[in-house]
């Protein structure tokens, strides 16, 4: 599942008529960056919740036929966050664990190793480096690979999910942190750190980085195919 019905505020003016995901970093919207990385790891169905100016996402990704993908789209009448928005997409995620994306980051983590990831509890998170734009992580690791609910670490927005997490919770607007942290307290939450690029996304100023270092890495590969 890609969350992506977030009205983007951060974002404007670039989001006043576009959607977040639909930003483009590196010469293509960012959610396509996540769809290829799905389709490479040999994901074929996904769902995609939407909200904010959401029949842009539909009209722009379709059926997801172009990347070899059945797209699934939960839409929202009002805006859920995150926990509630997985909540409502429950019947179409099914019964076995899932990989959740914030559809607002960027990284290059292999999706592969995640979905075979043998999920031991509620949930497994990818971890990475607080970025400096942020006073503190979100949660701590210790060297078992047990989650800690705080520490100097930051959710990369990466994460294997049971849906058992989410399951008995009424549907409404709430977010997914607090189930996170509840589960961590009860041992059911595990994690790896990942040290290599990643972005949140989440102001017009990183967004214009992104998009400035993705396509001088493309200039640089292409550079190197033509040698």
């Amino acid at each position: 599942m890609i969350l992506a019905a977030g009205q983007g505020t951060r974002m404007r003016p670039l989001t006043l008529k576009t959607p977040k995901p639909l930003l483009s970093v590196g010469g293509k919207p960012l959610i396509e960056w996540h769809l290829e990385r799905l389709a490479a790891a040999g994901i074929q169905d996904v769902v995609i919740n939407l909200y904010y100016l959401g029949e842009q996402l539909r009209q722009a990704l379709g059926n997801g036929e172009r990347w070899g993908l059945t797209l699934h789209y939960s839409e929202e009448a009002c805006l859920l966050e995150t926990g509630g928005g997985i909540r409502q997409a429950l019947p179409l995620l099914g019964d076995a664990p899932f990989l959740l994306i914030n559809g607002d980051v960027w990284c290059d983590f292999d999706l592969r190793q995640l979905s075979q990831h043998p999920l031991k509890g509620l949930a497994h998170l990818i971890l990475v480096d607080t970025p400096t734009f942020k006073t503190r992580g979100d949660f701590g690791l210790t060297s078992t690979g047990s989650m800690t609910a705080t520490g100097d670490l930051t959710f990369s927005g990466l994460s294997l999910l049971s849906p058992s997490l989410i399951a008995d919770h009424a549907p409404g607007y709430y977010p997914l942190a607090p189930l996170l942290r509840e589960a961590i307290q009860q041992g059911q939450v595990t994690g790896e750190h990942y040290a290599g690029r990643w972005t949140d996304v989440g102001t017009p100023e990183r967004l214009h980085a992104l998009d400035h270092e993705l396509t001088s890495m493309q200039r640089h590969e292409h550079l190197q195919l033509d040698v």
